[in-house]
């Protein structure tokens, strides 16, 4: 879906996926959640061994780096067909966070 708005109107244009667009989605949809899976499997061991360091999550294997651009190139080279990997920041230190709207 599209929105766009103009002059003080708004469009919506539903955009149709083709079969294959619909498949390569699914195929995304399904790598992100087996990396998500491993993520939340592991997450207490990856919080106190990756602290101050971007972390990734790409062929159910962790990666990290000081930058997310250097831990998304690792995990490329090592997963260049993971479509579903995704890139975490652990804070240095371990302290109560509270996340409002």
């Amino acid at each position: 879906m599209t929105i766009a708005q103009d002059s003080g109107s708004i469009v919506m244009e539903i955009v149709h996926e083709t079969p294959e667009e619909q498949t390569a989605s699914r195929a995304r949809s399904e790598q992100f959640d087996r990396n998500l899976n491993w993520f939340s499997a592991h997450a207490e061991e990856l919080g106190s061994r990756f602290r101050g360091k971007c972390i990734c999550i790409a062929g159910q294997e962790v990666f990290a780096a000081d930058t997310a651009s250097a831990v998304l190139a690792a995990a490329k080279a090592a997963h260049p067909d993971d479509q579903g990997r995704f890139v975490h920041y652990i804070p240095r230190e371990k302290v109560a966070r509270i996340y409002a709207n």
